[in-house]
């Protein structure tokens, strides 16, 4: 008899191209989750001895999307940007292809345990998120959907791909300060910074009869749409008589910077410029005052790669 622990999991993504599906290990900084219900239909039946009394007769054969998250630490080496990649980049086909509405990338799940492989399939990150916080490691926080989860193996299941990305020898994390303007004005004494990526998108359900009986009778999402895209967050800055009336309370049209600098050495490690951005500013009475600027993107955001200038 053998358990499978959290602690000894080992998550991997396979993506890339038809020809080269690359194999890559990442390394979540706190716990993986990943799993799938499913959704039960319920209907009256009389009974054979009294047909004025009835009971509830269930169906279960529609999956629900299979859900993760995870979180990992960026660091200098950059072994995790494929991770940022997927959770903003289009997909090729139907970007160069002009076809609408456009996908996302997609990747494939595997986590393995002492005594079992996972695979989730045909993932999307629908949510990505970095906390600029200049006493916490650099974290990227990301959650999707995926069609199907199942077990494929057990611990020495080897995952199918064309390669395997070479890492670094070494793993760095690093600790990032924000700076931010607005309007091309600087936000100053700045506590805190985060920064989300939302992929709103709608699932198509798998529910012909071809595909049911070809899915041993589970009927499983086959496709989505992608709704909208939305980079929104918060900046939070102490309150105080210098920097009070710095910006207005709110905008509907400005520029928006974010740039994450390494604390070791001043210098820029990510930078995203939202333009154009929509923010409000609100006054929280604590026992320190602050202002919290609430922002998100005015637009759909289909260009968002272009928009991160750098990370480096």
């Amino acid at each position: 008899m053998s358990y499978s622990f959290l602690r000894e999991s080992k998550l991997y993504i396979v993506h890339g191209s038809v020809e080269d599906q690359k194999k890559y290990r990442l390394y979540p900084s706190s716990a993986i989750t990943f799993n799938q219900t499913f959704a039960e239909d319920s209907f009256s039946v009389k009974t054979l001895h009294d047909q004025s009394k009835m009971f509830e007769q269930s169906i279960i054969n529609k999956a629900n999307p299979a859900s993760f998250s995870f979180d990992v630490s960026l660091t200098t080496e950059k072994n995790e940007s494929t991770l940022l990649d997927l959770a903003i980049d289009m997909d090729s086909v139907t970007a160069e292809a002009n076809i609408e509405p456009q996908k996302l990338k997609t990747f494939q799940i595997y986590v393995q345990t002492g005594s079992t492989t996972w695979k989730l399939e045909n993932a999307i990150i629908t949510s990505a998120s970095l906390d600029f916080i200049p006493d916490n490691p650099f974290i990227l926080r990301v959650e999707g959907e995926g069609t199907k989860l199942s077990r494929v193996g057990d611990e020495s299941y080897s995952i199918p791909c064309d390669s395997s990305f070479t890492e670094s020898s070494t793993r760095t994390p690093l600790l990032v300060y924000p700076s931010v303007t607005i309007g091309g004005s600087a936000v100053e004494n700045i506590i805190s910074c985060n920064l989300q990526i939302q992929n709103n998108i709608d699932w198509i359900p798998y529910d012909t009869v071809h595909s049911s009986l070809s899915s041993s009778n589970a009927m499983f999402p086959a496709d989505y749409t992608l709704e909208k895209r939305i980079v929104s967050g918060e900046i939070r800055q102490y309150h105080l008589n210098t920097n009070y009336n710095d910006h207005a309370d709110f905008s509907t049209s400005v520029e928006l910077a974010i740039t994450g600098k390494k604390v070791s050495d001043n210098s820029d490690f990510f930078k995203i410029t939202i333009d154009p951005a929509v923010f409000t500013s609100r006054l929280n009475p604590e026992e320190v005052y602050t202002t919290s600027y609430d922002f998100h993107s005015s637009d759909n955001t289909d260009t968002l790669a272009t928009q991160i200038s750098v990370y480096s």
